[in-house]
């Protein structure tokens, strides 16, 4: 039985939630008129015609090349042969063609009155050597001392991804990313290991702004992705640069004419594995042996189901992506612009979930004199439905498949009018009904941002520059939870209807003054920058909620103000800091063979006490370019570089705006004195540490890079070794006559050591028509915790539920009971004993689990948990392979991680046997059936040997969490020119593409690429608890179908 739903009225809950998914696409249209109206605008009148080839030095035709009037911004781009054909205007007959190409040397031809201009470019060596952002500054990429990864957009951009961390899984070493299939979930990512126990995240720049690269961003926008790795090349950021810094830098307009880049995408997607639960026939015939072997009466219900439902068919649904963007770009010599539209929408796998962004960015650039100007500005706004609570890959495959999903057995006129369905006496399971949950309790979040900054840069000398460069970040994110009356769960307190509303406010600034220079002199070449920043962040905060909406013929008023109950909450918290910086980077470089690179920043930040508010992180790292002396000259070795660096870096990952602040309240009334005067008294409501400083990390890097047979093959290695003092832990034991209601104080006391090895290699062919390269990268990773603070009692160690953190060993290990298989028989049982012969297990039976008793005490306990593996892997890596042939291309890309073990907290639930559905290859023990390694099923109630057989947390549920998945596969196909011309495009390409097509793992979850603890009011869970399988959105399976279009 499923009934209509009551719907929203008024400007609450239904109606917003509409208005601001309208929001997103009617930005997408703004932005697609602007485009269209700047490409009319850029139309030309037609007059005398020149036309010609571009070639390369080999005679081969380059697609793509700006030919313009100099002066001007008349101009055109060859076609995929490499021909060009230009109307000149008034004038411009004897004019001069700049003709320019990334990689080649630009030139300047007179027309000199010819019709015909047949032009050859020859390779530009300066921007063969790739030119990398730094921060603050940019250099070649041969000319680096520190650790630097350089994604290329064109490899990221082949996945459907939540956002830019999704996006470069396996792409470069050093770098793990764990995902989630969630729409607009960001993913994990982590850089060389964990630095801190409480936050991973490494400082996102985007054009040279400190902000968020969550799912705010288009990924499409993006022009380069830079990552450093080492404290050389972090350390300009200083305080908030140990996780790792990612630089990304949005693409920019180039000189001449319009030019507008069409993509649409559109894709479905699907779970790639579920649970094999049993139907309700199977479900009945093992219930019936569960009681049975219990001596228990086995509830009508169960005998003669009337229901078969199949939970995980009901609440799952085949999902779809649809991603469009348009870009407009040219511009002259004096100034370029690029104009950028996007919208994409997710509807997610599961019932109740989607998501939509729309954005809309404008970056110029104008040049006059010694003057250069520009700007860089997003306007996005996202909209995410969801429901408030539950997890559906948690509570699916709990959900017995005897109930319905609505029944009117299950109608209560007051509190459960829709008669959604829960658990019963007889069909008893605890999970939350999933299609309950998203019609009754959704959540709307809607979350607007614009960011940019805006800069002048002006040359003082040849050599020397000054840029001033502001920039804004303003959010306003407005979340609104409905909870409809209606029963989601067994035996859950019945609740009225409600409404809370959640409105934030972000605002982020920053100044920045940099000078830079960059000098020759002789073989001695110098450049560097210094700089003085500011930021200054702030966050408000309005929370209230009210129950009992008002309802009328089916209808909820949603809004607060329509609400008549007396319950009712309100609150927020405010957030503000001040960050101030001073930083220098100075790169000297002798006859191109030996490079040295010091870097410093002074930090002062406002969240600590006076006497720790600043920071000095220092940086120095060397290179020597070994194939640039005399003694070694041969003809296959192109660049052979090594480098050593050393360096401090810093980060404060969870601070509150006062976390050195103490607060005290009054206290209730006492009495004191022989007159019993009550008096006002007072207490500490919160102990403060004043002490609290920087978390400090200091990171040693040797590398090497070289590249070899006409630089068709090169090469990366590196290895590092960092260790994190002053690790912020908040969990250490105080004693209570101290007086502390709010929680314990952050103290400075942990230390976490990372060591590794990173490698990275390329090839590419030199094969004319058909070209081809693959790359792979490897990173192993060692986590060791070297402190946990003073812990009182001889312990080093923090305990957090099944996992460890311990001196000596990496953080969160799984720390749970050993098995030892099955009992067989009884004679097992009493022969299980200890060095005194006391019977371990006296209440177990056979097919009851045998456990470790490693203490020797002669029970189980918690005194018996042991070390069973780590959640962390010991090697990861990507592969991508590439390939075309004239207009066809085709691309794939492997990932793979190895050594890991992971929790699968899902199956310990379902293997209880108590109050589930069961997997319809679970095989229990009985006495005709004991090569299993399922122990026998029964009713645990009362019975202890049962309880410890099903719930407690052991070896049992680990399993490998090694995994090998073919990421991504793409085909795709560029038209003919002479296709393309009939459609009236300059280009056209069509593509095909899979995601996620196969994973080969032994994990026995759904997906080994586990996010793990997804805590959302303790951060410290996710790292502590890193591979927690409590039922984590899975990757989604994604078939997509694009075309691109040139003008």
């Amino acid at each position: 039985m499923k009934k209509k739903l009551p719907k929203e009225i008024g400007s609450g809950y239904g109606s917003q939630r509409q208005r601001r998914g309208e929001i997103s696409r009617w930005l997408f249209l703004l932005s697609l008129c602007l485009l269209v109206s700047s490409l009319a605008f850029e139309a030309h009148a037609q007059g005398r015609t020149i036309s010609g080839r571009v070639v390369s030095a080999q005679g081969e035709g380059l697609a793509g090349v700006t030919v313009l009037v100099k002066g001007t911004s008349n101009g055109v781009s060859t076609d995929a042969s490499g021909n060009y054909s230009l109307s000149l205007g008034s004038g411009q007959e004897n004019g001069t063609l700049v003709v320019s190409y990334i990689g080649f040397t630009s030139q300047e031809v007179p027309i000199a009155g010819q019709s015909t201009l047949n032009i050859t470019l020859q390779p530009d060596e300066q921007t063969l050597n790739e030119v990398v952002v730094i921060g603050y500054q940019t250099v070649r990429k041969r000319d680096l001392t520190g650790a630097v990864s350089v994604v290329n957009p064109e490899e990221s951009n082949r996945v459907v991804a939540n956002s830019v961390a999704e996006s470069i899984q396996g792409l470069t070493p050093g770098v793990t990313v764990r995902n989630s299939g969630a729409p607009g979930q960001a993913a994990v990512i982590e850089i060389r290991g964990a630095a801190s126990f409480t936050d991973t995240n490494p400082l996102y720049v985007i054009d040279g702004m400190l902000s968020d690269a969550n799912s705010t961003i288009n990924t499409n926008d993006i022009e380069s992705i830079q990552i450093l790795k080492d404290a050389s090349a972090a350390a300009i950021y200083g305080s908030r640069a140990a996780n790792g810094v990612v630089i990304i830098t949005t693409k920019q307009g180039q000189a001449g004419p319009a030019r507008l880049n069409v993509t649409a995408r559109f894709g479905v997607q699907q779970i790639a594995k579920r649970w094999d639960m049993m139907n309700s026939s199977e479900f009945a015939a093992l219930q019936r042996q569960q009681f049975e072997n219990s001596n228990r009466p086995v509830p009508p219900s169960i005998v003669n189901p009337v229901h078969d439902t199949d939970w995980q068919d009901e609440v799952m649904r085949i999902g779809n992506t649809q991603d469009y963007n348009a870009t407009l770009s040219g511009g002259s010599e004096s100034g370029t612009y690029l104009l950028s539209g996007s919208y994409f929408t997710n509807k997610g796998v599961l019932k109740g979930y989607d998501f939509n962004r729309g954005s809309f960015r404008v970056n110029t650039r104008g040049k006059k004199g010694r003057l250069t100007f520009g700007e860089n500005l997003l306007l996005t706004n996202t909209n995410n439905d969801a429901p408030a609570e539950g997890n559906p890959f948690y509570d699916l495959p709990q959900m017995l498949p005897v109930l319905p999903i609505q029944g009117p057995e299950f109608v209560d006129p007051i509190y459960n009018p829709e008669g959604w369905a829960i658990g019963t006496n007889e069909a008893r399971t605890y999970a939350w009904n999933a299609l309950a949950v998203s019609n009754l309790w959704q959540r709307n979040s809607n979350f607007a941002k614009m960011v940019g900054n805006a800069f002048v840069d002006l040359k003082l000398a040849d050599w020397v520059s000054y840029k001033f460069d502001a920039g804004l970040e303003v959010s306003f994110d407005h979340i609104t939870t409905l909870r409809k009356i209606g029963r989601i769960q067994y035996q859950r307190p019945d609740v009225p209807s409600s409404i809370g509303e959640n409105r934030s406010r972000f605002l982020n600034t920053k100044f920045d003054h940099t000078v830079n220079f960059n000098k020759d002199l002789g073989v001695h070449h110098i450049d560097g920058v210094v700089g003085f920043t500011t930021q200054h962040v702030t966050r408000e905060e309005t929370i209230a909620s009210r129950d009992t909406l008002a309802f009328y013929d089916g209808q909820y008023f949603t809004t607060i103000g329509a609400a008549t109950g007396t319950s009712s909450a309100g609150g927020g918290v405010p957030f503000e800091y001040r960050n101030y910086g001073y930083l220098g980077r100075v790169n000297y470089v002798y006859n191109d063979r030996y490079l040295f690179t010091f870097t410093g920043r002074v930090d002062q930040d406002s969240r600590f006490g006076e006497d720790y508010r600043t920071g000095f992180f220092p940086s120095f790292s060397a290179a020597w370019r070994i194939s640039e002396e005399e003694f070694f000259q041969n003809d296959w070795v192109n660049d052979l570089k090594i480098n050593a660096s050393y360096g401090e870096l810093g980060i404060v990952p969870f601070l509150t705006s006062w976390e050195f602040v103490g607060f005290a309240n009054t206290a209730p009334r006492a009495i004191f004195g022989t007159g019993q005067t009550p008096v006002i008294g007072g207490y500490r409501a919160r102990l403060t540490n004043p002490d609290i400083r920087w978390e400090n990390r200091i990171v040693k890097n040797i590398g090497l890079d070289a590249s070899f047979l006409n630089n068709r093959i090169s090469l990366e290695l590196n290895f590092y070794n960092s260790l994190s003092k002053d690790a912020l832990l908040v969990d250490l034991p105080l004693a209570y006559y101290l007086g502390n209601l709010a929680g314990n104080p952050a103290v400075n006391a942990g230390s976490i050591r990372n060591t590794g090895f990173e490698i990275g290699a390329t090839y590419r062919s030199t094969e004319r028509d058909f070209k081809w390269d693959v790359s792979a990268n490897a990173t192993t990773i060692n986590n060791e915790v070297e402190s946990v603070g003073n812990r009182g009692e001889g312990r080093n160690y923090i305990q957090t539920g099944i996992t460890r953190t311990q001196v000596g060993r990496s953080i969160g290990e799984w720390y749970v009971l050993r098995t030892d298989g099955i009992f067989q028989s009884q004679e097992e049982v009493n022969a299980h004993t200890n060095a005194a012969g006391v019977v371990i297990q006296p209440n177990s039976r056979p097919g009851d689990i045998r456990f470790k008793d490693i203490n020797g005490d002669g029970q189980i306990s918690d005194a018996d948990r042991d070390f069973a593996g780590s959640p962390w892997p010991t090697l990861q890596t990507g592969a991508q392979f590439n390939a075309s042939y004239k207009g066809l291309t085709f691309n794939a890309q492997l990932v793979g991680i190895f050594g890991n073990k992971l929790f699968n907290g899902v199956r310990q639930v379902l293997d209880s046997y108590q109050n589930t559905n069961f997997r319809s290859d679970v095989n229990p023990w009985r006495p005709d059936n004991t090569n299993t390694s399922d122990p026998r099923i029964g009713v645990s109630e009362g019975n202890p040997a049962l309880t410890q057989n099903n719930v407690l947390g052991s070896d049992r549920w680990l399993s490998n969490g090694s995994y090998v998945r073919l990421r991504n596969i793409e085909v795709g196909y560029a038209l003919p020119q002479t296709f393309s011309s009939r459609l009236n495009v300059q280009n056209a390409r069509v593509f095909i593409s899979g995601q996620n097509l196969l994973t080969i793992t032994d994990y026995d979850g759904l997906d080994p690429d586990v996010v793990g603890n997804q805590d959302p009011n303790n951060s410290s869970l996710r790292i502590q608890e890193r591979g927690f399988d409590a039922g984590n959105w899975p990757s989604n399976r994604i078939f997509s179908f694009g075309v691109q279009f040139g003008f």
